[in-house]
């Protein structure tokens, strides 16, 4: 057996892609989500299992080596306006397990495979002074992933996934969650602290990437990256400034290129071929990118074409 952390040290490791649009192709309707809550990707984990499955199953049958749980707005603010808060612990638990069960597929013991638990953020900036996105205290922000950490790591993760996130302060309250759960329950399990940034290379609220990597760089974590927001050219100047540190392991997690507004719906057209000739070019100018995958508009053709380029080395 080798650990994720191990994994990371002797190899690339290639992550699954987008969660959200998958579902999307499926197309849901009201009934199929807890309660016919519209929109409530998360809660298939209870209400369709064998859907959530099956968007694991296409990323490990590309070649994924690691796939992410349907957990991404699962932390207990998030669910609470589905009215699931109090079952936060369990309901993570549960889409670890599920992910897990996937990975243990005959068909998938060719190779260790592994389950990173996906903790998005919670829809407030407790740095802001908004009326309303800053109404939640810290103590808050940071109590709304205890439930979810625990329950991922009981549930069998191999890592935690802070992703997406847009205020440096919720990362650091998410790392500390962590941090106290992994305590709490015994099991270490590493910590991954990523970063969205836009095309200017700026958080949500104007963080640049130097001070959020200097904010969380000391906290023990693991793993630091970028995921969302953009496509991986915007990420380059981001990338570089981070290889320079030679600390922490990179992870590169980029949409299909940035986002066109078609109807009002965000459409990313950027090809298999085009997003992973880009990944190439950073694992072969940036040596502590250790981890590449997807992010929105992804599928697994681009997970596959990331595959191809990672089986040359």
């Amino acid at each position: 057996m080798t650990s994720f952390l191990e994994a990371i040290t002797s190899k690339i490791v290639l992550f699954d892609g987008a969660m959200g649009t998958e579902i999307q192709r499926l197309n849901p309707e009201p009934r199929d989500f807890p309660d016919s809550r519209d929109g409530f990707n998360d809660g298939l984990t209870l209400n369709k299992p064998e859907w959530i499955k099956q968007i694991h199953r296409s990323y490990l049958k590309v070649g994924a080596d690691c796939i992410e749980t349907n957990t991404f707005g699962s932390n207990y603010l998030k669910l609470a306006e589905y009215a699931y808060g109090n079952e936060t612990l369990e309901f993570n638990k549960k889409a670890a397990n599920l992910a897990r069960e996937v990975c243990e597929e005959p068909e998938f013991r060719d190779r260790q495979r592994y389950v990173i638990g996906s903790m998005g953020p919670t829809g407030y900036l407790p740095s802001s002074d908004d009326p309303d996105l800053g109404q939640k205290t810290t103590d808050q922000i940071k109590e709304a992933f205890l439930p979810q950490a625990e329950g991922l790591i009981l549930g069998g993760v191999d890592a935690l996934l802070i992703e997406t996130s847009q205020d440096i302060l919720e990362v650091k309250l998410a790392i500390e969650a962590c941090h106290d759960v992994i305590k709490k329950v015994g099991r270490k399990v590493p910590i991954i602290a990523n970063v969205t940034l836009d095309q200017y290379g700026k958080m949500l609220l104007g963080t640049n990437i130097q001070a959020a990597y200097t904010t969380v760089s000391d906290m023990e974590i693991d793993v630091f990256g970028l995921n969302c927001s953009t496509g991986p050219a915007e990420m380059t100047p981001s990338v570089r400034w981070l290889n320079e540190q030679d600390e922490l392991p990179i992870l590169v997690v980029p949409n299909a290129g940035m986002p066109q507004n078609e109807g009002g719906k965000a459409v990313y057209k950027m090809t298999p071929s085009a997003l992973s000739e880009k990944l190439k070019e950073f694992i072969e100018n940036y040596n502590r990118v250790r981890i590449i995958g997807g992010c929105c508009g992804t599928n697994p053709l681009h997970i596959a074409e990331m595959r191809k380029i990672l089986d040359l080395y």
